[in-house]
Parts: structure tokens; C-alpha cells; sequence
């Protein structure tokens, strides 16, 4: 029988780990939702399944390398801190059966996805809290802080690039171009979005130009003087 999962509240600004952890914990459970309603009527959840690998690939699973690097003591570690790692593991290994349900490398029905889909927000969830614990007693008295406030990289980028149709002027004007840039590399092959600003684009294209040349096209829909709208597209690879 599938049940909903109850989408925690999260902060929109993430400093501490555990705001951080909320922060990520509603977005997979908010995209796990989607597929779980679908599943429960019989159907399968193609869309949605692809919409939660998508987020857990570029925000979790990079979240807890980011973890094992930055959070947790070097080797010797203490018993704890090696069932986070295991933790970590079977996450990649909960992410794998659903990429493999993608790419017909299984034949998993929809029940079989959406119980997997379960497993992992269980463990997500079990996994964080004894997270927080653990380095609340290693760091104390100070709060842990969350692994975006050490590399830079904002949890709220993925949101307001998501889609098909990204709002530049939704971003923090500072984080614009790093934002878009993260959210264009990854696109697949022959996929494109369409980006809207109240300013120029051409800076982002001379960006991308230099991160992978000939990798990307660049179609202006609309030039100014109050919108501009692009199209880019990731090529095939030569």
C-alpha cells in the first residue's frame, strides 16, 4: 500500500546542517510525492521518476560526498561515522535501482518503483537525523554548518532552474551566472531551455563558450530593450 510522505518545512536560506538537511529532505520528498500519486493509480511514473533522479543526482548524492569530505574526521573514524558511510552507500545504491528502472535495465512495475522510492526517503530521513546528532556532539557547543556555506554553492539554485523555462531575474543577481551555468551543464545531449532576463545574455554565452566550446547553441528569441529570451541547446558531442 503506498502512503504520502509528510513534506517537512525547510528554510530558504540553509546555514546550518540542519536547515540544510530539511532544505534537501522536502525537495526529494516533494518530487517523491509526485511519483508516489502516480504509482498509486497503476501508471507508470515516467516524468516524475526522471524529475526525482534529476534532483537527487545533482543535489544529494553531491551533498553527501560533500559530507564525507568536509564534515566527517579522517581515518580512524568511530563507529558512527562508519555507519554514515554505509548509510551513504546504500543511498547510491537506492538512487542505482531507480536509474535502472530508467533505463530498462530492470523490469520493476510501478509499485516496485514506488516502494524503492520509499526505501530511499525512509533512509534519507533516519540517515540525516543520526547525522546531526553525531556531528552536534562532535562540534559542540557550535552548530555545524551546512556544506553550502563552505563551498558556495547554493540548495536554491536547483529549484528556480528547474524546467524548461528559467526566470533569470528570479535568481540573487550575484549567483546568476554560476547558477545558470551549473543548470546548463546539465543538460543531455539535443536538450535545450529557454532563459528570460530583463538583461543581456551575452555575458553566460561568452561563459559557456569558454567552458566547453562548440558545446552548446545560442539562439537569441527575443533582443531587448526591456526582455531578452535565448534559447540554448547542448549539441551532440563530436
Amino acid at each position: 500500500m503506498i502512503t504520502h510522505w509528510t513534506r517537512p518545512r525547510w528554510s530558504r536560506t540553509a546555514h546550518t546542517l540542519i536547515e540544510e538537511h530539511a532544505l534537501l529532505l522536502g525537495q526529494v520528498a516533494a518530487r517523491a510525492n509526485d511519483l508516489l500519486t502516480v504509482a498509486a493509480e497503476d501508471r507508470w511514473p515516467r516524468t516524475e521518476l526522471q524529475a526525482l533522479l534529476d534532483y537527487v543526482r545533482a543535489e544529494l548524492i553531491r551533498q553527501i560526498a560533500d559530507e564525507e569530505w568536509m564534515l566527517f574526521p579522517p581515518h580512524p573514524t568511530p563507529s558512527g561515522f562508519d555507519r554514515l558511510r554505509r548509510d551513504h552507500l546504500r543511498l547510491r545504491h537506492n538512487t542505482q535501482a531507480l536509474e535502472d528502472a530508467t533505463s530498462g535495465h530492470s523490469e520493476s512495475t510501478a509499485v516496485q518503483i514506488a516502494a524503492t522510492t520509499w526505501r530511499l526517503l525512509t533512509l534519507l530521513e533516519r540517515h540525516f537525523s543520526a547525522e546531526e546528532d553525531l556531528l552536534a556532539a562532535a562540534s559542540a557547543p557550535c552548530p555545524v554548518h551546512a556544506t553550502a556555506d563552505l563551498t558556495g554553492r547554493s540548495h536554491e539554485w536547483y529549484p528556480l532552474t528547474e524546467g524548461t523555462m528559467i526566470d533569470l531575474d528570479a535568481l540573487p543577481a550575484d549567483q546568476v551566472i554560476d547558477a545558470i551555468v551549473e543548470r546548463l551543464l546539465r543538460l543531455r545531449a539535443d536538450e535545450h531551455v529557454e532563459l528570460r532576463s530583463s538583461n543581456d545574455l551575452c555575458r553566460l554565452w561568452r561563459q559557456m563558450d569558454r567552458i566547453d566550446p562548440y558545446g552548446y547553441g545560442f539562439v537569441y528569441l527575443q533582443e531587448g530593450p526591456q526582455r531578452w529570451a535565448m534559447q540554448v541547446t547542448r549539441r551532440q558531442p563530436r
